[in-house]
């Protein structure tokens, strides 16, 4: 195990990663429910994308962990599965079949970015003080996440405020969350898995944490035939490309989901590796030599992109690197055998998603929020005093947060960078793929102002 994911090379132990596993699988497990709540709207069956979920999150990881050895899982992507089900399926009436070939083909182009570079020379040309703003502004991302989770924040009448402290769920958040402090503060090892379990057992008296939903193994199983394969079927592409008149709609909303999908893993890998040193300096230069998989950021990539078109065969939306990811970085995982971890999870919870189910959000959202919070200190060496490096690094680390969305805060961080170089008469300097992708979130927020 040493030899094959180089764990003193990585300053880690079996035990850490082990650790570190089970935090980012009990962040993020919430998606194994929420999944087929959010896709069912759309008439696919929820016992086929619960199961489709969990495979597709099984295999993604597996690749990130065993090809890329690094400490990243992969799912359905929250705010990809909403957009496949309100905008796409609900909006703009495609059936799921014909959404979900958009979301193959959307992995298909994701793999060729990948394997062409495209992806590594978007984040080689990201200025050093847009990498930290966008490490600093997933911090803040996910300790919003975080409160928003549990109701911690509300925003009654469009005005944002603090919730009464009243509901049984705000006082489990609040246990957590001076709890993932205290045990982080004291560095007691496993701080964060110890504060998820003692939390969600501190909600069963509470009513927060509740063992009452479930759905039979045998009706699960029973209903995965209907979503695998679907794509290839008459209702999938066929049925897709038989107006011609539909097909600009068809091209601009694969568009749409690969820009988001692109972006997101983008933003996630830069905000997190880079200051853990999952992905090292010398590994980043790795990426301008020569072809094939040169480095860890390069077969982390790839990884990345194989999960939505595998998602899309089984039947769910698209499958990206999850933010959460930063749980188990954060409780010291830095190699793939924290994502076999969360892989094994996922398998096994299969067969206990009632129990795995259970796990409230009030026992992750303290959790998210400490995790956010180290993550910030990347914002330290962004330098505020010049104004022109502070604006764009404060849309990006902001808009991320505000407009719930990795990929919108770096559209931000992007778009703002370019009009103050252009004010600065140093226009030239900017990298052209800089000006290409944020004439390209331009297009994208015009396309979905029309559709919308």
């Amino acid at each position: 195990m040493e030899h094959f994911f180089h764990l003193k090379e990585s300053g880690t132990t079996v035990s850490t990663e082990i650790m570190a596993g089970l935090t980012t699988f009990f962040a993020m497990s919430y998606i194994i429910i929420v999944n087929p709540q959010i896709l069912s709207k759309t008439g696919m069956p929820w016992g086929g994308v619960f199961l489709a979920t969990i495979i597709a999150a099984v295999i993604g990881t597996l690749v990130m962990g065993l090809f890329a050895n690094v400490p990243y899982a992969q799912a359905a992507g929250m705010g990809l599965n909403a957009f496949f089900t309100y905008t796409v399926c609900l909006g703009l009436k495609f059936t799921w079949q014909e959404t979900m070939c958009m979301v193959f083909l959307c992995g298909i182009i994701n793999i060729i970015i990948t394997v062409t570079k495209i992806r590594k020379m978007v984040i080689e040309a990201i200025p050093e003080s847009l990498q930290q703003a966008i490490g600093g502004g997933i911090g803040l991302f996910i300790a919003y996440v975080g409160m928003l989770n549990v109701g911690f924040l509300n925003f009654k009448a469009g005005v944002p405020a603090l919730s009464t402290l009243n509901q049984p769920v705000l006082w489990v958040f609040l246990i957590g969350l001076v709890l993932a402090i205290v045990l982080n503060v004291l560095n007691v090892k496993g701080a964060m898995l110890i504060t998820i379990a003692v939390t969600a057992i501190i909600g069963i008296p509470l009513g927060v944490t509740n063992f009452g939903a479930s759905h039979s193994l045998g009706q699960t199983f029973s209903e995965l035939p209907q979503t695998f394969g679907a794509i290839f079927t008459d209702k999938g592409f066929p049925a897709l490309f038989s107006d011609p008149a539909k097909l600009p709609l068809v091209i601009v909303t694969i568009f749409a989901f690969s820009m988001s999908d692109t972006f997101d893993t983008i933003g996630t890998f830069i905000g997190t590796g880079r200051r853990t040193g999952i992905f090292s300096e010398e590994d980043e230069k790795a990426l301008e030599s020569g072809s094939g998989f040169s480095s860890k950021m390069d077969k982390a990539l790839f990884s990345d992109s194989i999960a939505t078109s595998v998602g899309a065969i089984f039947g769910t939306s698209n499958t990206t690197t999850y933010v959460e990811s930063a749980a188990g970085i954060g409780a010291g995982g830095r190699t793939g055998l924290t994502s076999v971890i969360v892989a094994i999870c996922f398998v096994l919870s299969i067969f206990f998603a009632p129990v795995i189910s259970a796990i409230p959000a009030a026992a992750t959202a303290g959790v998210l929020v400490v995790v956010g919070c180290m993550m910030a200190a990347s914002l330290k060496d962004v330098k505020w005093d010049e104004l022109s490096e502070a604006v764009p690094a404060f849309f990006a680390a902001v808009f991320m947060a505000f407009s719930y969305s990795i990929s919108y805060g770096i559209a931000g961080g992007f778009i703002m960078y370019c009009i103050v170089m252009t004010c600065k008469k140093k226009a030239k300097d900017v990298h052209p793929i800089i000006w290409i992708v944020s004439a390209l979130f331009i297009l994208d927020f015009v396309t979905m102002a029309i559709l919308g």
